[in-house]
């Protein structure tokens, strides 16, 4: 059985694979993605990562595809116990910002997608910046006492107004940030490492980060001459014309092939081992997709393999 991570200093405990949900709604319909949810569950997986806005991007599409399925899921299976739900707020069409307001009717259409009266992390999806840290905490904190949301977290948000919001929320004694989400893997370091990473290990929050295998391409399917059908094909590849993408690909290869396991686990596997990291995120399109992801459980890098891989990829 593996061990679950405790998320932070909440109570909360996940396993080491976050499951994203973007693609359910998306490139996934209902049925391939309740087959994705029952797979990873099954495999011991009970965190689940989406956001009201999954997935407004695709025609026909309005917003909060993904939320309305996982519901559908876990009303179907019994099961709401048994998983960690986050979801985010601030890029839904129709709840756009951080107002104090929005934030709280947000909360509320989020919750009648997911079919539930709580939900288990709650993000702030986007920082707006103009919007003070006091209205945004202020407004979390009332979810929080309210029963409707068990812990908050940020994505994509600076360094200072990390900081300012954690000052904010110790000095009045009002609900704190446990989690952090930034964009971060081996092919994009310094969207995390230094400052902002330096004020989670400080405040003890637990780092999740999204863009774990870089849009696919740190899966190692993408190669010179290599076509891959993806809607992100594009983003993807383009790490292929930079020395630093083939410099990781072949390091990643190296360690793969000493451990007989997939490019994209040894991916994830020296991101679960940052100081931090407590759950990479990564999506499946179809249930073949699961392995290698689920895999990161039980792999372990050697100290002399994840420095080989940090050097690749300074």
């Amino acid at each position: 059985m593996t061990a679950l991570r405790k998320l932070g200093a909440s109570d909360l405990e996940v396993f080491p694979l976050a499951l994203g949900g973007n693609v359910f709604g998306w490139t996934a319909d209902e049925t391939t993605s309740f087959a994705v949810l029952d797979a990873y569950s099954a495999a011991g997986g009970n965190f689940i990562d989406t956001a009201d806005a999954y997935s407004a991007w695709a025609e026909g599409n309005q917003g909060g595809e993904s939320e309305t399925i996982i519901g559908s899921w876990i009303k179907a299976r019994g099961n709401r116990d048994d998983v960690v739900i986050a979801t985010k707020v601030s890029q839904h069409p129709e709840y756009r910002g951080l107002s104090a307001a929005n934030i709280k009717a947000a909360a509320d259409a989020s919750l009648r997608r997911l079919g539930t009266d709580h939900i288990d992390l709650y993000y702030t999806h986007y920082d707006q910046p103009e919007v003070p840290v006091e209205e945004i905490i202020g407004a979390l904190d009332e979810l929080v006492k309210a029963g409707k949301v068990r812990h908050i977290a940020a994505s994509n948000i600076s360094a200072e107004r990390l900081r300012a919001s954690l000052e904010f929320s110790d000095r009045e004694g009002l609900a704190r940030y446990v989690a952090l989400q930034p964009h971060y893997n081996l092919v994009s370091r310094d969207t995390y490492e230094g400052d902002l990473q330096d004020v989670a290990a400080g405040a003890g929050l637990a780092a999740v980060p999204y863009y774990a295998l870089a849009s696919g391409f740190l899966t190692g399917k993408y190669r010179p001459g290599a076509s891959v059908d993806s809607p992100r094909a594009g983003g993807a590849a383009q790490h292929l014309n930079s020395e630093r993408g083939r410099a990781v690909l072949t390091a990643l290869d190296e360690v793969a092939q000493a451990h007989d396991a997939p490019v994209a686990t040894v991916a994830l596997a020296w991101l679960a081992a940052q100081p931090t990291v407590a759950a990479p995120i990564a999506s499946a399109r179809t249930t073949d997709q699961l392995p290698a992801l689920l895999s990161v459980a039980e792999l372990t890098l050697t100290e002399a393999e994840l420095a080989r891989l940090t050097r690749a990829s300074a």
